[in-house]
């Protein structure tokens, strides 16, 4: 008997453009809130090269410190901020998500996962808004550290690569 090909539950993407489809997840802010910064950035591979069907989910607290959300803020539903965004990355391996500063008692962060070929479980992150250090911050070596922070630029900007392998790779967290 001839083997069947592979389904693509037995191959590694990039499918995630098709199956995690997420309208609107660039926009966790709601529309003209006076807070609302973006945080932007790329996705590199172990070569350097830009990763153009990432998928790059969003979770933070919201501006008063809560984690809990609201009914519906996965789909925004009329929620005012949702604390949660999916956001695939362009052909140029760029992502965007427009969203509000996390408040305390929170560290100042969003937490990342990213989603990519090669990839056969996705990866957990965080870009922190400030060097404000926390007990992870703390306990990485300084150049270690620097892949968690994310550089402030003009007009309410912060950008945060993100870099898969080799030099400069971002630290990644376990969760197991």
């Amino acid at each position: 008997m001839k083997p069947l090909p592979p389904t693509p539950s037995h191959t590694i993407g990039p499918f995630y453009g098709h199956a995690l489809r997420f309208p609107g997840g660039g926009d966790i802010a709601p529309p003209g809130h006076p807070d609302a910064f973006t945080l932007h950035g790329h996705v590199y591979d172990g070569q350097g090269a830009p990763v153009p069907d990432a998928i790059v989910e969003f979770w933070q607290a919201a501006p008063d410190g809560s984690l809990a959300g609201e009914p519906g803020s996965m789909r925004r539903n009329g929620v005012g901020f949702t604390g949660f965004g999916r956001v695939p990355t362009d052909p140029d391996g760029h992502y965007t998500l427009r969203t509000l500063p996390p408040g305390a008692p929170a560290t100042p962060y969003i937490s990342l996962c990213v989603f990519a070929r090669g990839l056969t479980h996705h990866l957990f992150t965080r870009a922190y808004l400030s060097p404000v250090p926390d007990t992870l911050l703390a306990s990485l070596e300084p150049e270690r550290r620097a892949t968690l922070i994310a550089q402030p630029e003009p007009h309410r900007t912060h950008r945060f690569d993100i870099r898969l392998q080799g030099e400069g790779e971002t630290v990644f967290l376990d969760f197991a």
